[in-house]
Parts: C-alpha cells; structure tokens; sequence
C-alpha cells in the first residue's frame, strides 16, 4: 500500500504528462491534482482542464503567471546581462524555479504528500523542479516517472493511451514529431530529430517565432527602450507591464529576424546537448541593458558585476534560484541597479539588433572630458605620464634584473 494518497503533477495537458496523470493513479492508488502554468508558452492552457477531468482529477490548477514571471525571475535575471557560456540566455531555465514554487505551494494548499514532473532522467530539467522543491520543503517526496517506468519510447506511451483510452489529441496520430519543444515568454526551444547531429543544419521551418534574417525587412526597425532601475518600463514611451514589454519585444525582433541561436551546451548532468533557442525579445533586452549600464555604471562597478555573472548563470542554469548563493549574488546585482536609468535607441534590422544611441540623466559619460576638441582644461592630459610609469613600475624593476618579457 502506498504512503502517497495525494500528488500534485505539473501539467501540460500533453501526451507524457497524460500517461503519467493515469500511472501515478494506477501505480501509487492515488488521487492527482494538476497544475497547468501558463508562462507564455503561446498555446492555449484552459484545454488541459478538460483533459484532466476526463482523467478523473477533481482539484486542477489553472493559472496565468505571465506577469509573475517575467517581473520576478525574468527581470532580475536580466538585470545581471546574464548567458550562460556564452550564448544561451536561460530560457527554459528561468521558468524551473517559479513552476516549483507553485507546485510546493498547491501542494500545502491541498494537502498532497508528493509532487510529479514530466522531466525526463537525462535532462536538466528534472534537476531543477527538484532542488527547488527541496529547498522550499524538505521532506517532500518527489515522483518522477521517467526515472521509475519502462515506457521509454513514444511508442509504448502511444499504447499505454490506448490501453487505458486516454483522451490525448494527438494519440492516434503514428507520426513522430521531430522536435522536443519548450516554451514560455522568453524562448522557445527545439531539440531531437535531426538536431541531435551537430553537423547538420535546423531545418528553416522549423522556426516559430522568427522570419529568417534573409526574409526580414528592407528597412529597418528603430524602437526607444525606458529604463527604471535596470527595467524595462516602456515602448517609445508607452509605459507597460513587464510581461507586456517581453511579449512586444517578441514580435518586434521576430519579426526582423532577431534570437535565433543554434548551440552545443553542457548539461549539468554531465552530457553535451545541442539545442536551437528563439529568444527575440531577450537578444534585444539583453543588448539595450548592457547599453543603459554603459552610461551609468561606475567602471571598477560594472567590471565586477561582469565577473560575477558566469556564475550567476550557472547557478540559474543547474536549478540552484532557491538557494543562499543565488540571493547573496542577487542582492549585490540589485543594488548595482539604483542609477541604471534612461533611454535606449535601437536599430532592429535582417537578424540583427544594434544599439544606435542612449541618454541618461544619471549618465557618467562626460562630454566634456571624452572630446576630441579642446576641453578647455577639464583633463590635464600630462597627469597621464605619472600615471603610466607608476603602473609600469614593476615591469621596469623586473626588466632591470634581466628578466625577459617575451
């Protein structure tokens, strides 16, 4: 006899999170309660109610945390400029952390004894759900299926849904979708199918959110960003909601052609996965906010804050937004973030997003210093040779006892 009388699963309404809605009943003899996020996925989430009906579920959690997330793990995150290696800007990863939150707090509300996911055992994705709801409940128990069943092919889930006649729209259907996605406000992802060769190009219509940089506009696109303490707050002046501001910014840089990525990344569970991400309005956030810091960050400030980010990455990356780390390094960005304030210009054009121009009323860049013209005696530019020796002092004293440079 199981000890797990109720479950609380997030749930997509899907095909695996449907199997698993009937195998947690089956295999655990309990009661399913489903949580359905809406984050932006750009798909309608109130179908899922039915399906968990006909899945007998009586308590089922439809909620639209649209705003939620961009305002309280989107923004924040940004406000650091952060990518991890290089590249990727945390699309999916961004999203872990809040849909965790949910499902701990439902699972208080109701009274469940464990939490389900759908993440397969290979991916990050499981890693994440889980450190996060152990950080907010200890003793939680988590089921993850993927990791407990046979049904590893889409093939046996197929008839799994047959078996038990579950009310899946696609499970009739034979053919195998090429792509795994995931999608929110931020980026739609793609893995799977011909991907999984690293050599071989995505296919064009493969792309959802974005025309090719080839397809876009002969003229460019110029848009002005506000910014309110490292946020973005307005569209050519029109003030908006965060979730407002990214879902614009989507269809701005979409339709120029704008976040396109194609990466090999290594997963914290030890693989390399290649993947292709679509984040329009994160390339653009992300160009704009280095531009308003630029004007407005103290130097030795802003240097700091860039050393400081690869590991803020990988903290979000590897699932870690829930911990003392995460909030230390938090804390220190935030507070880099009182005077970043101003106007971004920019140029949206075939792929690309250029910043063309920035104003600040709290801007550091002095005019009359920085010109190429006569300063009228702003900068003396003879205190640049003690200022050159003293910092060429150790080179000279080791180049003295003969010690080579090359």
């Amino acid at each position: 006899m199981s000890d797990v009388k109720k479950v609380v699963l997030a749930y997509s309404g899907g095909l695996d999170t449907s199997v698993i809605v009937k195998w947690l009943q089956e295999t655990y003899d309990c009661e399913v309660v489903t949580f359905t996020a809406d984050i932006g996925q750009g798909e309608e989430v109130e179908p899922a109610r039915a399906k968990a009906q006909a899945l007998g579920v009586k308590e089922i959690y439809i909620e639209d945390l649209r705003e939620e997330f961009v305002r309280d793990y989107v923004y924040p995150m940004f406000r650091a400029n952060t990518i991890y290696e290089g590249e990727y800007l945390l699309g999916t990863s961004i999203a872990r952390p809040l849909i965790a939150r949910r499902l701990i707090e439902i699972a208080n509300e109701t009274g469940a004894d464990a939490i389900s996911h759908g993440a397969t055992g290979k991916g990050n994705d499981q890693v994440r759900f889980e450190l996060g709801a152990y950080a907010l409940k200890p003793g939680v128990k988590v089921i993850a299926p993927w990791r407990e069943w046979d049904l590893t092919s889409r093939e046996k889930l197929m008839a799994y849904c047959e078996q038990h006649e579950i009310p899946v729209d696609f499970s009739k259907s034979k053919k195998k979708s090429p792509y795994s996605m995931d999608a929110n406000l931020l980026h739609i992802s793609y893995e799977g199918g011909i991907l999984e060769d690293p050599w071989a190009e995505a296919e064009e219509d493969m792309w959802r959110w974005s025309v090719s940089p080839e397809a876009a506009p002969d003229q460019p696109t110029y848009i002005e960003l506000t910014f309110e303490q490292g946020d973005i707050v307005a569209i050519d002046g029109e003030r908006l909601a965060p979730h407002e501001v990214l879902s614009r910014l989507n269809q701005l840089g979409g339709d120029n052609g704008i976040g396109r990525l194609d990466i090999v990344e290594n997963r914290y569970v030890g693989m390399k996965s290649r993947g292709c991400y679509e984040t329009p309005g994160g390339t653009i956030m992300l160009r704009a906010h280095r531009a308003i810091e630029s004007i407005t960050l103290d130097r030795e400030a802003a240097h700091l804050k860039d050393e400081l980010m690869p590991k803020y990455a990988e903290v979000i990356y590897n699932g870690y937004w829930w911990s003392p780390e995460r909030r230390m390094l938090q804390a220190a960005i935030d507070e880099t973030q009182t005077h970043v304030n101003g106007v971004v210009r920019m140029k949206l054009y075939k792929g690309s997003a250029t910043v063309v121009g920035r104003k600040s009323d709290e801007s550091l860049f002095d005019e009359s210093i920085a010109t190429f013209e006569d300063d009228a005696g702003a900068y003396n530019q003879k205190d640049a040779e003690g200022f050159i020796k003293l910092n060429a002092l150790r080179l000279r004293i080791a180049a003295g006892k003969g010690r080579s440079a090359n």
